[in-house]
């Protein structure tokens, strides 16, 4: 038996660039304990925030292409190669795309005591107040931050970004009043809009969400071209043997098919979108030449 045919044949390190309890972090421990169980080796969550990601796709990429380390990330993935050009690692070259795990619409929320209860009325307190309205992100570049920013776009507003490590910081920050908004995914916000401590205005993505189905895009509050569709995604390093990154594939697409996944997703208002190694791929260089033109647009520049 080859060692391929033998992987995994040691613990699987699961990077991801991010904090504990970050969307990214969340959706890869769901998928995690499962490849475990199906593979009969642990798959341990290493978490590397910071750099928008860029930390933790830089310990992967530089990593033994054996089927041994993967990497988690997120959407932000397909817009540092334009707001950071010095990378350590290509974006692109240095990856092989295994599947996108989950789209995560973000949403626009604030805290109860802005007395702000729609998209319009933020609009107009930020219009009031020009530069003075402040929002939380998890760095330049970030989907957070891209879909402020296209949002910012579509209602010619003009607000402060504060950059955060992770989306938890963020929100202890917007729920202590130090922030006044900002985009951040269902599957961290939908436990705090439950509790009261935070009010979605809108979805920022592309369509509605089943787990806020009275919450409006956006779009249908009346600011076009304001949609950005964030996902998390699952990779490897370059090179690692296709007999590994089909595997790995197959039972990936087997743990996101269990029903407890799907109840999972379903109540973090994530959605399922399976794509092969190729597709994930395609995807991946289609997203990098379409945000490259996002970030001229919003002369977005790296932290």
């Amino acid at each position: 038996m080859s060692a391929q045919d033998a992987w995994p044949s040691k613990p699987v390190r699961v990077v991801v660039p991010f904090p504990p309890g970050s969307s990214a972090d969340a959706t890869a421990r769901s998928v995690a304990v499962h490849l475990a169980q199906q593979l009969g080796q642990p798959f341990v969550i290493e978490n590397r925030p910071g750099g928008t990601g860029t930390i933790g796709q830089a310990i992967v990429a530089k990593a033994e292409p054996d089927g041994h380390t993967i990497l988690v990330a997120s959407s932000s993935w397909t817009v540092v190669p334009t707001t950071m050009p010095n990378l350590p690692f290509d974006a692109l070259k240095d990856f092989t795309g295994i599947t996108i795990l989950a789209q995560i619409p973000n949403v626009l929320v604030v805290r109860p005591s802005s007395r702000i209860a729609s998209v319009a009325e933020l609009v107009a307190a930020a219009k009031a107040r020009p530069g003075k309205l402040n929002y939380g992100t998890i760095g330049s570049g970030s989907a957070t931050h891209l879909n402020a920013a296209r949002f910012q776009m579509s209602a010619g507003i003009d607000a402060v970004q504060v950059p955060y490590k992770g989306t938890p910081d963020v929100l202890t920050d917007l729920i202590g009043g130090q922030l006044d908004f900002c985009f951040c995914p269902a599957a961290v916000v939908l436990p705090m809009i439950k509790d009261g401590k935070l009010v979605p205005l809108a979805v920022g993505s592309s369509r509605r969400t089943s787990a806020l189905p009275d919450v409006p895009t956006t779009e249908e509050a009346g600011f076009p071209n304001s949609a950005y569709n964030f996902w998390i995604g699952m990779a490897v390093p370059a090179r690692t043997p296709q007999s590994i990154v089909r595997r790995l594939h197959a039972e990936t697409v087997r743990a996101l098919n269990l029903p407890d996944v799907k109840a999972r997703w379903d109540g973090w208002g994530q959605d399922m979108q399976i794509l092969t190694p190729e597709a994930f791929s395609d995807r991946l260089r289609d997203e990098v030449a379409s945000n490259a033109a996002l970030v001229k647009a919003a002369n977005i520049k790296a932290n």
